[in-house]
């Protein structure tokens, strides 16, 4: 059990408090009762059972107690299966995205995308955004909070050059949790199969790109091991075949959408590849993201157990006290 507000625990030393109060004034009618008792006028009934007087007490102690824990808001941990899943918006954003072959721009296109899908997203999934150019970024981590990841995507910015399998491999860090160990001798030598990263069935990465590879590292070799790991990637293509130029550091450089990457990319995978100007297509993509049954930690407040045993301790202190004192305390 874990609290939300522990600080309201420290009201628990008021019944250290009461009890020493409590005390100090049965000493005093005690000493009282011996002085009358010594003159008599006091006699004590022999037989009344003692040591139960101090049950009505007792309970209205353990009731301040249970209060005070009350309102420190207790949270109980229940294990509950739950329907989920995990997507990672890989970005593209290297240069070439400020293109401006589609409209408003390659990186204006991926955005729009990018929104209309995680609007599309039921609540049990978690979502996430790596932004990638020649290295890659987890700019969000995987949330339910979709409000957040929209956000990450509103503020991604232009850079460099591309590495598509960077983009992958950052995104199976955010899936992971972790940054993945990868042999990259196996993976040059195409032997992606025999790495081993871990399994994450059910995750999908949702790859935004002109496609437009400048590194070295193969990407559908990296697809390859995120296949072998379970994880699907569908790929979106931004741009244009016939290409168009785009300003960089006073040059200007010719860039194109490169499908065939894309496609070979999704295909090992069992993903399928799409254009972004295709909106039904791409709306369908939501369809393919896997559910999966998971036992997910929920937390749950449980203040209302403590509040109501408190008011029956009260109650029953109560009562005992007006039965055997013929008042409250």
């Amino acid at each position: 059990m874990t609290f939300a507000t522990p600080e309201w625990l420290l009201a628990l030393l008021v019944v250290p408090a009461v009890v020493a109060v409590h005390i100090a004034a049965r000493r005093r009618r005690a000493r009282r009762s011996k002085e009358l008792a010594a003159q008599g006028l006091l006699v004590r009934d022999p037989g009344r059972r003692q040591g139960w007087r101090n049950l009505p007490f007792t309970l209205f102690v353990a009731a301040l107690a249970l209060l005070a824990v009350a309102v420190a808001r207790p949270m109980a941990t229940v294990k509950t299966p739950r329907l989920q899943a995990t997507v990672i918006l890989a970005m593209d954003v290297s240069n070439s995205m400020g293109a401006k072959d589609v409209k408003p721009s390659r990186i204006g296109a991926a955005e729009l995308a990018a929104r209309d899908f995680v609007r599309d997203q039921p609540s049990s999934v978690k979502l996430g955004v790596v932004a990638f150019g020649p290295s890659a970024l987890i700019v969000q981590t995987p949330t339910f909070d979709h409000p957040t990841v929209l956000r990450a995507i509103n503020d991604l910015s232009l850079g460099g050059g591309t590495s598509l399998a960077t983009g992958i491999l950052t995104s199976l860090d955010a899936i992971a949790g972790k940054t993945l160990k990868v042999n990259d001798r196996a993976l040059n030598e195409d032997n992606s199969n025999e790495v081993n990263i871990g399994y994450f069935g059910g995750a999908t990465i949702v790859l935004i790109s002109d496609g437009e590879d400048t590194s070295q590292t193969n990407p559908v070799t990296m697809a390859r091991l995120a296949s072998s790991a379970g994880v699907r990637i569908q790929t979106i293509g931004v741009g244009t075949v016939a290409g168009t130029t785009v300003q960089i550091g006073g040059f200007s450089v010719a860039t194109a959408l490169d499908p065939q990457t894309l496609e070979d990319v999704a295909k090992v995978t069992n993903g399928s590849y799409h254009l972004v100007e295709d909106r039904a297509a791409v709306r369908d993509v939501s369809q393919t993201i896997d559910l999966h049954f998971t036992v997910v930690s929920e937390y749950i407040q449980i203040s209302a157990i403590f509040v109501v045993a408190a008011m029956l301790f009260l109650a029953v202190g109560a009562l005992l006290s007006v039965l055997w004192f013929g008042r409250v305390m």
